[in-house]
């Protein structure tokens, strides 16, 4: 079935985890059919240059720019509306809600976020959403697992479609003489980088030291509100504890094949994150999919993809026990491959073009139905 896609998401110039996992996805959904289109939501004082595909932009300033994000979406055959709480305007990103009931074509909506302690704002929000969607998707089974618990929802609207990853065949694999630990997204407080620097104090008498690369730029909304604190903190740290020559600040931004690259020249990649809600990681996601080592905090997604997988998790804030899970991959090769060789989360089924290839299962049955109720992709 040849389908129109309309977007609805922060999207690239905007760099932040859900505009990447939205051009992704809009990306390979373009190449089943006739190319869509996406409205781009945008913060105050956001780049104004649209990227290539974008239709409309919908600015938190614009009165009711929720009327005109409707009728946009509405030229095209289904719309995929990407939900994270905060990007929209209204309390907690309320006029979504007001696009969804304004909509006359059926509509997917992504859940990035499902809270276990929401506030009852959120709470409602969310359970309105849901109602509204023509179908839902959680990108992991603990996600569909909370919302199904701890949210008054129509378990028949929901479906399980994994994050997708980058294709890591053929792509270049530099070496460095040393361990190289990796970490790279959007910077801020609650990125666990202080962590990770504790842990590498403690790894010095490793022979070679390790390196330790922190790839990404500082998240505009931090940047907003705080400049560049957190970074300079974090300079500051390393030159307190004698590690600041191990570390590397990449904050420039990779294209697709040099961020492929960096990934695949790491040892390790470490996920210090002090967040014990997070159920959706790109960046897991790719490492996983490059066969990468992961050391993790037992944030929720990490315990989903790392138990009996390719990586070790380890507590929150704890740079001891991030340090010896560390030690255990680089002085110890066995291990690593044995890690790696664990790795059920990692093969073709987790690539873009398979999980769009679910969206699109999703959206034709969706479309067949008349918009009905329903779920393809158990979780």
């Amino acid at each position: 079935m040849t389908i129109r896609y309309g977007f609805l998401s922060t999207h690239p110039p905007t760099h932040c985890g859900l505009a990447t996992f939205n051009s992704a996805l809009a990306a390979q959904l373009d190449e089943t059919g006739i190319p869509g289109g996406v409205v781009r939501v945008a913060a105050h004082g956001t780049d104004p240059a649209p990227a290539p595909g974008v239709v409309h932009t919908w600015t938190a300033t614009t009165p009711a720019g929720w009327r005109a994000t409707a009728d946009v979406l509405n030229t095209f055959d289904i719309a995929v509306i990407q939900h994270e709480y905060g990007i929209y305007p209204g309390r907690d990103g309320g006029e979504v809600l007001s696009v969804l009931h304004r909509l006359t074509v059926p509509s997917i909506v992504v859940l990035h976020t499902v809270l276990t302690r929401p506030t009852p704002s959120q709470r409602s929000l969310l359970e309105e959403i849901v109602a509204a969607a023509g179908a839902v998707v959680a990108i992991t089974k603990t996600a569909y697992d909370r919302l199904l618990a701890g949210y008054t929802v129509d378990a028949t609207k929901v479906s399980v479609i994994p994050h997708g990853a980058s294709d890591y065949a053929g792509a270049e694999q530099r070496r460095y003489a040393q361990p190289h630990l990796l970490t790279w997204g959007l910077l801020g407080p609650g990125k666990g980088i202080e962590w990770a620097l504790r842990s590498l104090a403690l790894l010095r008498d490793l022979e070679p030291a390790p390196v330790y690369t922190v790839a990404g730029r500082t998240h505009p909304k931090v940047v907003e509100l705080h400049g560049e604190a957190y970074r300079a903190g974090l300079h500051q740290l390393g030159a307190s504890l004698g590690v600041a020559h191990q570390v590397r600040y990449e904050s420039a931004y990779l294209d697709d094949a040099e961020l492929r690259a960096l990934v695949r020249s790491a040892d390790v990649v470490v996920l210090p994150y002090d967040s014990t809600e997070q159920v959706t990681s790109g960046v897991l996601v790719e490492a996983v999919a490059a066969r990468i080592p992961v050391v993790a905090t037992a944030f929720p997604h990490a315990v989903e993809l790392l138990t009996d997988g390719p990586g070790l998790l380890v507590p929150h804030r704890k740079p001891v026990a991030l340090a010896a899970a560390i030690r255990r991959i680089v002085t110890r090769p066995a291990l690593a491959a044995t890690l790696l060789d664990r790795n059920g989360h990692g093969g073709p089924a987790l690539r873009w073009p398979a999980v769009a290839q679910r969206y699109h299962e999703l959206a034709a049955t969706l479309l067949i139905a008349g918009a009905s109720p329903v779920a393809v992709a158990g979780p």
